[in-house]
């Protein structure tokens, strides 16, 4: 091996320093180093720039200068744990920052420890801007959010749909078959509703549609289920309640959706409402003895509520 003199190794040693330096300065991302107290000892210009400060503005500073304040004393925590540990590198981190003009972005850094010429450790921070990524992130998941709430909910009234309201049913029962416990539905259909479409439109139809079902809800218990089967006729789950207190509960629903008016037309709507009670039959059973009494309801002159019989 060639022998280097030590002014040759020095000279290397200043020129390797040298590229470093410009490396750091011409680096793409931004890139900071903290002393042991956490304060910027060096910022890059890609940092600056990111940040919207002038490099003077930084050195001097604690690095908290650019987070939310609520989240300044876990970060120096965080800072002094590292400084003081035996790791080289620290986990890769998501935060929030604030640039100069008060925007929040969010941030990936990653830091290394190494060791400065006076013998201290410093933290050398890389930092790459994920503000849209996350913004696109928590679009799709919206988007997502959004695609399962229809799926599972009526899109005019925000109820439960007919097919997720009859799997809440299959559930209901499995649940009162496994522990006992009773339960009721209602079918309750809107009276004469197709008056407000032909005199009114559609558009205040469904006016009525939302205002009494969000009335309706309102009277419910928080324990109920109310699913919308299609059209004006609604279903109610009721567990834990029997055929009496469910028609207890079905009264205060039409009297209050009797007593009110809707949208600006201030229009009077009444309710026709049919109960069942589970005994030992399948869901398909259970509405069809809440639908019949539901009919029998509208055939004695609607506006009323009628508990089936259980051989209906």
């Amino acid at each position: 091996m060639k022998e280097i003199s030590p002014d040759k190794l020095y000279q290397l040693f200043n020129r390797s320093k040298r590229n470093t330096e410009n490396v750091i300065k011409a680096a793409p991302i931004g890139i900071c180093i903290t002393n042991p107290l956490g304060h910027f000892e060096m910022v890059n210009p890609a940092y600056c720039e990111f940040y919207g400060y002038r490099q003077e503005e930084l050195l001097g500073q604690h690095f908290t200068h650019v987070v939310p304040e609520v989240n300044q004393a876990v970060l120096s925590a965080l800072h002094a744990e590292f400084m003081q540990g035996n790791e080289d590198q620290e986990l890769r981190q998501e935060w929030e920052v604030v640039l100069k003009n008060g925007e929040r972005r969010t941030i990936i850094a990653e830091a290394a420890r190494i060791e400065a010429d006076d013998g201290e450790p410093r933290k050398v921070t890389f930092i790459i801007d994920i503000t849209q990524r996350k913004q696109l992130e928590e679009r799709l998941k919206q988007a997502n959010e959004r695609l399962d709430h229809l799926a599972h909910h009526d899109e005019l009234t925000e109820l439960l749909n007919r097919r997720a309201g009859l799997q809440r049913l299959d559930e209901e029962i499995k649940r009162c078959e496994r522990y006992g416990t009773p339960f009721s539905i209602a079918i309750y259909d809107l009276d004469d509703f197709k008056a407000i479409n032909d005199t009114y439109g559609h558009s205040a139809g469904d006016s009525v549609l939302q205002q009494i079902t969000s009335l309706v809800s309102d009277v419910l218990r928080d324990t109920d289920l109310h699913i919308r089967l299609g059209g004006e006729e609604f279903l109610i789950i009721m567990p834990g309640v029997n055929a009496e207190e469910a028609y207890q509960g079905m009264e205060r629903v039409r009297e209050s959706v009797a007593q009110q008016t809707f949208t600006e037309h201030q229009l009077t709507m009444t309710l026709s409402s049919g109960i069942a009670s589970y005994v030992e039959a399948s869901g398909t059973r259970l509405l069809e003895r809440a639908d019949k009494a539901m009919y029998q309801a509208k055939q004695t002159g609607r506006n009323r509520i009628v508990i089936a019989l259980s051989s209906m």
